[in-house]
C-alpha cells in the first residue's frame, strides 16, 4: 500500500495542476493606466487601453508594450499619460526602456496597438490608435530606438475615434498592409448626458464609423484604400477585429466586432476588394437574429476539423458568441452548445484569447472582464464594476468554466480590457498580459503547462512578409492535426505573439509542420517537441 501511494505522489508531482500566477511586480512592470474619469461622464474614460506582446530588441524574448489614457476636459494636464515600453532581460524580469527608446509623450487619448514588421527589416515596429487625435506610427530603428513616420507614412487617420488595428497582407505582395476599426463620432465636444443616474452613455446615441484599409506601397509609405477595397461605405461601431482565412482560398479575411449593431465578416475578393458577408455566413447577430454589444474577438479551431471559428465578448444579459465554421463559408451560433453562454451572462467580456493554456493539443479560452459602467450597482441589482476573469477549458469542443481551479489571480475582481497572449519566459507554457482601465495591468505567468510536450514555430519569410503573418500551419502528431493562421491581432485594441504555439501532450516523437506561406508556397518540416523552431522560408 505505502509503494502504491508513493507511485501516485510521484505521478501527481509530475503532472502539477496549471496555475497562473500574477508577477507583474516581480517582473518589475510598474505602469498606471490613466482613464481621467470625470462626473462628465467621456465615454472613452471606461474604454480602456490594449497593450502588447513583442520582441521589439530580437533576441528571442517577448517584450510589453503598453498603451496609457490621456487628458479629458476637467482633468489635470500635468499627469503622466505616457505610453510604457518594458525590455524583457531574460530572466523573468523586464527593464523601462521607454525613455532610452525615444517614444514621444501620447498627446491623444491612447486606445489600441498593432505590432508588425511593415518594412519586412527584421525589426517590429508599432502602430498606435487613438481617441480625440491622430494615430502614430513608430519605425524600429534596430538599435532599440524608435522614430515617429507617422507623417510619410500617411496612415494618421482624420481624427476620429480608432479602436483596434492589425497588421495584415492582403494583397499577399510580402509587405505588411494596416487595418484599422473605427467606433463612433463621440468627442468632447457632442458628449451626452444619459440617464436619471449619470453613467456613460451607450453607442446608440452615436453615429457609427467605417473600417480603414492602407495597403503598404513600399518605401514606408501607406495608401488609404478604404474607398478601393468596398469597406468605406460600411459604417459600424467597431472595437475588436482578428483576421482569418475563413474560407481556406489562401487570402486574409476580417472579422470586426461592432457594438450594439450587427458584427461585420469582410471577405477577401482577392483581387484588393472585399464583399462584407456578415449576414449571409451567420456571424452578424446572435442565436436569436438580435445584435450585441461586440468588444473584443479572436479566431481559431476549437473543435479540431481544419477550420478557423470565430469568438466575440459582449455585455452582461448577453453572451459570449462562439460561431463555429460549418465550412462552405457558413457558420453557426454554438454558444449554447459549446457551454458558454450561461457562463458570461453575467460578465462583460472586452478581451478574449484562444490559446492552449494547458498543453493538451486542444484551444482553450480565456476571457478579460469588466463593467462598461463605474456606478453599475445603483443602476442594475448585482451588477458590479470590477469582475473576474474567465477561463474555459476545452474538452473535445465543449467549454467548462474552470477559473477558479488555476490560481487565485483570476478570481481578482478588476476592470479588465485588453489581452495578449505569448510565451515571454519561453518556457513553453503560454502567458497572459491583461490590461485595466484606470489600473495596473497584470502578467499573469503560465506554471505547470510545460509538463506536457509543446511545440513553438516562428516563420521566418523570404518572398512573403518576414514574419510570415497570413500563413496557415498544419501540425501532424500522428493522427491527431492542428492548424494556426499566423497573425498578430485579435482581442481588443491588443496585439499576441505571432509564434505559432501548439500544445501535444504526452506526445514527445517528432511531428511533420506544413507551412502554407503568403506567398503561395507550401514547405513541410519535421521537427522535435518542446522546442522553439524557426521555419525559413524556401
Amino acid at each position: 500500500m505505502r509503494r502504491l501511494l508513493f507511485i501516485f505522489t510521484l505521478a501527481f508531482q509530475a503532472n502539477p495542476p496549471v496555475s497562473f500566477v500574477d508577477v507583474t511586480a516581480r517582473a518589475g512592470i510598474r505602469f498606471h493606466h490613466e482613464n481621467s474619469a470625470t462626473p462628465d461622464k467621456y465615454l472613452v474614460e471606461t474604454m480602456g487601453s490594449g497593450g502588447a506582446f513583442m520582441d521589439y530588441d530580437g533576441d528571442g524574448f517577448l517584450d510589453v508594450f503598453l498603451i496609457n489614457g490621456g487628458w479629458v476636459p476637467g482633468t489635470s494636464k500635468n499627469r503622466n499619460f505616457n505610453h510604457a515600453l518594458y525590455r524583457n532581460r531574460g530572466d523573468g524580469t523586464f527593464e523601462d526602456a521607454t525613455g532610452k527608446a525615444g517614444l514621444q509623450p501620447n498627446a491623444a487619448f491612447g486606445m489600441g496597438v498593432a505590432a508588425g514588421d511593415y518594412d519586412n527589416d527584421g525589426h517590429d515596429d508599432l502602430f498606435i490608435t487613438n481617441f480625440n487625435g491622430p494615430n502614430v506610427l513608430y519605425h524600429n530603428n534596430g538599435n532599440g530606438t524608435f522614430t515617429n513616420v507617422t507623417a510619410k507614412a500617411g496612415v494618421s487617420g482624420d481624427g476620429q475615434w480608432s479602436a483596434s488595428a492589425v497588421f495584415l497582407d492582403y494583397d499577399r505582395d510580402g509587405r505588411l498592409d494596416l487595418w484599422v476599426t473605427r467606433y463612433v463620432d463621440h468627442s468632447f465636444t457632442n458628449n451626452k448626458v444619459c440617464g436619471p443616474i449619470r453613467g456613460y452613455c451607450t453607442p446608440q446615441i452615436y453615429n457609427g464609423l467605417s473600417n480603414l484599409l492602407y495597403r503598404n506601397d513600399g518605401n514606408g509609405v501607406f495608401t488609404d484604400v478604404s474607398g478601393k477595397a468596398g469597406i468605406a461605405k460600411i459604417l459600424g461601431k467597431g472595437l475588436g477585429v482578428t483576421v482569418l482565412d475563413f474560407n481556406d482560398d489562401g487570402y486574409a479575411d476580417v472579422y470586426v466586432a461592432n457594438d450594439s449593431v450587427a458584427n461585420f465578416l469582410f471577405r477577401n475578393n482577392k483581387d484588393g476588394t472585399f464583399s462584407e458577408v456578415a449576414l449571409d455566413s451567420g456571424v452578424a447577430l446572435d442565436e436569436n437574429g438580435q445584435p450585441q454589444a461586440g468588444m473584443g474577438t479572436f479566431s481559431g479551431d476549437i473543435d479540431a476539423d481544419g477550420r478557423p471559428d470565430i469568438v466575440v465578448t459582449n455585455l452582461d444579459f448577453e453572451y459570449l458568441d462562439v460561431y463555429r465554421n460549418l465550412g462552405n463559408g457558413i457558420f453557426e451560433d454554438a454558444s449554447t452548445r459549446t457551454g458558454v453562454q450561461l457562463a458570461t451572462r453575467a460578465f462583460v467580456g472586452f478581451g478574449v484569447g484562444l490559446f492552449d493554456f494547458d498543453n493538451d493539443a486542444d484551444l482553450d479560452m480565456f476571457v478579460a472582464n469588466g463593467h462598461i459602467l463605474d456606478n453599475a450597482p445603483l443602476i442594475r441589482q448585482g451588477a458590479q464594476y470590477a469582475q473576474r476573469k474567465l477561463l474555459f477549458e476545452n474538452n473535445g469542443g465543449v467549454f467548462k468554466e474552470t477559473a477558479g481551479a488555476h490560481g487565485a489571480a483570476l478570481m481578482k475582481a478588476q476592470i479588465s480590457r485588453g489581452l495578449a497572449i505569448g510565451d515571454f519566459d519561453n518556457d513553453g507554457a503560454v502567458d497572459l498580459l491583461v490590461t485595466n482601465c484606470g489600473g495596473s495591468p497584470m502578467l499573469l505567468r503560465n506554471e505547470g503547462a510545460a509538463t506536457n510536450s509543446w511545440l513553438t514555430v516562428k516563420l521566418a519569410g523570404t518572398k512573403s512578409n518576414s514574419n510570415g503573418i497570413g500563413a496557415r500551419l498544419e501540425l501532424t502528431a500522428g493522427k491527431s492535426r492542428q492548424i494556426r493562421d499566423i497573425t498578430a491581432g485579435g482581442s481588443y485594441l491588443s496585439s499576441n505573439d505571432y509564434r505559432a504555439h501548439f500544445g501535444l501532450g504526452r506526445w514527445n516523437e517528432e511531428v511533420t509542420i506544413t507551412v502554407r506561406w503568403p506567398s503561395g508556397g507550401v514547405q513541410t518540416e519535421t521537427v522535435k517537441p518542446r522546442q522553439t523552431v524557426t521555419i525559413r522560408e524556401k
